[in-house]
Parts: structure tokens; sequence; C-alpha cells
């Protein structure tokens, strides 16, 4: 059973030599995804994306991690890519991670957190007896933030799942909100 359970990352691994090296076993690569079944179409996804991002700039990439954390993936990495092609897998990173935080983890249906001490995103059927955690408004929304030329800038952004992209947010929209 456990073998079946790794063909698919395996495979992974294998389909991406150019992001996860491999250098003999592909199962003992690095980042080797720690990561249930229902996330396999959104990493494969988000490998797709970030090969487009590599292969328009010439540089290099290395997957150094990926696993859940607090219910959601993680996707560690490093690079010697351009800003721009970073920016463009780095972009790939973030729709996988904001899809695993409404798909759930074991079969890939659409899902939520759930917790009681250990977060989980799960659908209603794999929730196992788990409270759903409550999502305050404004909190389902990505917020980066950065300097530009000594200027600070924040981008907030919602996570559509059926589009698979994301949807602007006008910052200022938080601005009056109660915490």
């Amino acid at each position: 059973m456990a073998r079946l359970k790794r063909e698919w990352r395996v495979a992974l691994v294998r389909a991406y030599p150019d992001l996860f090296h491999p250098a003999g076993d592909p199962a003992a690569v690095q980042a080797f995804p720690d990561v249930g079944d229902g996330w396999r179409d959104l990493l494969e996804r988000a490998c797709a994306r970030i090969r487009a991002a590599i292969l328009a700039d010439s540089g290099t990439f290395r997957a150094t991690q990926i696993k859940e954390k607090y219910g959601t993936l993680r996707f560690y990495w490093d690079s010697g890519l351009s800003p721009m092609a970073a920016s463009r897998a780095e972009e790939a990173i973030d729709l996988a991670e904001a899809r695993s935080a409404c798909t759930c983890e074991v079969c890939g249906e659409v899902g939520q957190l759930y917790g009681d001490g250990w977060l989980t995103t799960r659908c209603m059927a794999h929730a196992e007896k788990r409270s759903p955690v409550e999502v305050r408004p404004g909190f389902e929304i990505l917020i980066k933030e950065w300097s530009v030329r000594d200027r600070r800038v924040i981008r907030c952004r919602r996570y559509d799942r059926e589009a698979d992209r994301f949807i602007e947010v006008d910052p200022t929209a938080f601005a009056n909100e109660e915490t």
C-alpha cells in the first residue's frame, strides 16, 4: 500500500527533473512531496507553471521542501532565476498554496480548514469529526507586502477556486475594518 501511495510522487519527480534534481532514486530527493494524494493535481499544475517560468528564463530552480503545515501546502525553493521568472515561479506556488486551503488533502474534492488541535484541509467526508475553523471575513485574502524603490507596496488577492486564479482586492477596503 505504501508503494502505491508514493507512485504519483515518484512520477512527479521523474517528470520534472529540472525542478527536483534527482540523483538516483527519485523517492530520495530533498523535496519529495510529503502531502496527501488529494493535492496531486495542484502540485502537478504548480510544477508545470514553474517549468514554464524557468524555460522562459534559462535560469535554475530547485525545490527544497514540499509539505503540509497548518493545514495548507508549503513549497520551499531556491533559484538562480531573473526577478521576472522568480516572480512567475512564486505566483505558481502561491496559486498551489491557495488552492490547498480549499482542497481536501485526502481526496482532492472541495474542502475547508478543520482543526481541533491539528489543522487539516478536508472535505466533509474526510473531516473525521473535527470542527471547521471559522474564517473571519477578510482573512481569506492573501496579502503580500514588499518595497519597490523605497515605496511600500501592498497587494491583496482572493483565490477563485473555479478559475484557479487570484482576484485583486482593493487594500483600502480593509483600512476601516475592526480587527
